[in-house]
């Protein structure tokens, strides 16, 4: 099975392939095209901000690529937002495989923190990616702009309001939490996605 982790502009590329690699999973990292296209699974990683991330997608017509796919791909962090419509992290148009606007969370009181960072836990999860035991599991998050509840939503997570802590719609998977730094839970989630 060949595993692409699409390499562009954007961090956490290696500590994904260094959690396929824990559990004995080579990956190849490569902007290639050609090789994105005949991979069998593609992950789409990242951190980053959104506006100059897409530009650069559209520079190496990335862009046209990814919504293309027929494989089983998954969105991480960034790359599940830049999946959506739209981000209001520099009023960017995005990928639009997610019929859904990334939205900037506004803290309602003192406690509310930005960035949304550390372990929260994840309910109501429908898809291939999760299995039954991962209902109410932990697993780790860092992000300041979130996706609203919607018809792609694949989990749910509550921090200041419910979100989507998944989404899925036919080919693609996303997860806004990062599988990689997420444990056992974590190792659960992208096991069940390279079973899909």
């Amino acid at each position: 099975m060949s595993i692409v982790i699409i390499k562009y502009n954007a961090g956490n590329i290696f500590s994904v392939e260094h959690a396929f690699k824990r559990f004995g999973v080579e990956t190849i990292i490569t902007d290639n095209k050609d090789l994105i296209r005949k991979a069998d699974k593609v992950i789409f990683p990242g951190v980053g901000e959104a506006s100059s991330t897409m530009r650069f997608l559209r520079q190496e017509g990335l862009d046209t690529l990814i919504p293309q796919l027929t494989q089983p791909v998954l969105g991480i962090c960034l790359g599940m937002q830049l999946m959506c419509a739209h981000s209001e992290e520099g009023n960017a148009d995005c990928l639009n495989i997610f019929d859904v606007d990334v939205k900037r969370f506004v803290p309602h009181t003192h406690a509310d923190k930005i960035p949304h960072m550390g372990w929260n836990t994840i309910t109501d999860v429908n898809s291939k990616l999760f299995d039954a035991s991962l209902n109410n599991g932990y697993v780790y998050f860092v992000h300041s702009y979130y996706v609203p509840v919607c018809e792609h939503t694949a989990a749910t997570t509550d921090y200041i309001h419910p979100f989507s802590a998944a989404l899925h719609k036919d080919n693609f998977y996303a997860a806004q939490f990062h599988p990689e730094k997420s444990g056992k839970a974590g190792e659960q989630i992208l096991t069940n996605f390279l079973s899909i």
